[in-house]
């Protein structure tokens, strides 16, 4: 077993409940990496061992736990066997790296009496006995320390000597994510709010891998401070969008950077929230000794929001089809951050042309067929296309509907090849043809 210890700063300044929200903050956090955390005195355990193999062994973990870990401003971090050893050398700033218990006991031994809060109670007592460290404690006669300490100090030399089990409650995540700091100064521009916000989302991040989620809507709201100009309201916010859900706590926190970057703060601010409006459900990516396409894809998707972030979002646009039987409103162009919409139902088997006239052409006719670079061949059809009541606009004044009803057909020109053609009735029930596509 594998236990990491994640000591948080003692700062007299901070009140008791500050220092229990700066726990969960670094418990929810930890949660990406272990699927057991828990909250112990002032320190937050990771049980790490099933986690080793997931992240490519103990040294890869322990680089990304220690590089991460300083935005929350731990002060020690220090991994043994046992949870409690853990936190004795994290007290002590010894990082312990080696799974063997007679090591961990040799390091356990020479540490002082502080490092162990069970025996730190009875310290003075102990000093007066000649005990300078845990190794003399436990040379001790244990019927004549539980006698006179109980069998709380014994329990806790134990379970941190691996000698007896551990049982921890283990930290439970909320059904939503809501997280806020206060900043250490007045902050005046808002790309400077970056370095605080990238706090709150590594805890985002550590909330969506234990929901086995990704982030498709997440706010980052602003409080101003006390002293701001009557004008300036009581703060701001900015509301993120991705196309897909999305984890990848670098990849949001470039989105927010470049977003940040394009706005003006009307006063200094004082507090950040984070809020994640909309997740769905997340499956991490495959990956192959192959090249994979839709890897290909979804970074493609990353550098068009990074894009959009930057110039706005509606001046990246992307097609997309939509479920409208009229070939002219079969395809929108929304923003490249929106989500893209479920896939369309077949189609209707019919072939369609590979470029569509931006508006139909009305045709000629010769000896009752339309023409086109000459008389115009009907090969197959006719395919009626009917719809758009519902669709209405307003033109001069007046409310008008889109609705068609149409007979395509496709067609063969001398000149001009293959074509798509529809026949409808105008006024006075006169058959009218008009050229709607060219085949390539």
């Amino acid at each position: 077993m594998l236990w990491a210890a994640l000591l948080s700063p003692c700062l007299p300044d901070v009140s008791l409940p500050q220092r229990e929200d700066r726990l969960r903050e670094v418990a929810t956090w930890a949660l990406q990496f272990a699927p057991r955390v828990a909250i112990v005195e002032e320190a937050v355990f990771l049980e790490v061992q099933a986690s080793l193999r997931l992240f490519g062994g103990w040294p890869a973990l322990r680089n990304v736990v220690e590089e991460q870990a300083s935005a929350f401003g731990v002060q020690s971090i220090a991994w043994a066997p046992t949870g409690l050893g853990a936190l004795a050398l994290a007290k002590a700033g010894i990082q312990h790296d080696d799974g063997e218990h007679l090591e961990l006991a040799a390091q356990l031994n020479a540490l002082p009496l502080e490092t162990l809060s069970a025996v730190h109670a009875h310290a003075q007592t102990l000093s007066q006995l000649g005990c300078r460290n845990l190794g003399d404690v436990r040379n001790l006669p244990r019927g004549g320390l539980s006698r006179r300490f109980g069998q709380t100090l014994l329990c806790a030399l134990d379970q941190a000597y691996g000698l007896r089990p551990e049982h921890y409650s283990w930290f439970e995540l909320p059904e939503s994510f809501s997280a806020r700091i206060e900043l250490m100064a007045r902050v005046e521009t808002a790309p400077a709010l970056l370095f605080a916000a990238r706090r709150l989302l590594l805890q985002l991040g550590g909330w969506l891998v234990a929901r086995q989620c990704g982030v498709t809507t997440f706010t980052l709201r602003w409080t101003f401070d006390l002293l701001r100009p009557r004008d300036a309201g009581t703060g701001g916010e900015l509301v993120i969008r991705t196309a897909s859900p999305m984890r990848d706590v670098d990849h949001l926190t470039r989105l927010l950077g470049e977003n940040l970057a394009r706005l003006r703060l009307a006063a200094p601010v004082e507090r950040l929230e984070l809020l994640a409006n909309e997740v769905q459900p997340y499956s991490p990516p495959n990956y192959t000794l192959v090249p994979d396409t839709q890897h290909d894809r979804q970074s493609l998707t990353l550098t068009l929001e990074r894009i959009a972030s930057r110039l706005g979002e509606s001046r990246v646009l992307r097609p997309v089809l939509a479920e409208d039987a009229r070939p002219e409103w079969a395809q929108r162009w929304q923003p490249a951050s929106l989500p893209l919409a479920r896939p369309c139902a077949t189609t209707d088997g019919m072939p369609h042309p590979t470029f569509l006239l931006p508006k139909p052409l009305q045709l000629s006719m010769r000896n009752d067929r339309p023409v086109y670079q000459g008389e115009l061949q009907l090969l197959l059809g006719p395919h009626r296309i009917e719809g758009g009541w519902w669709h209405r606009v307003e033109e001069g004044g007046q409310t008008t509907t889109r609705h068609v009803t149409r007979d395509y057909w496709v067609a063969l020109s001398v000149h001009a090849g293959v074509v798509w053609v529809f026949q409808t009735r105008q006024a006075m029930d006169e058959p009218a043809w008009f050229l709607h596509g060219l085949f390539a």
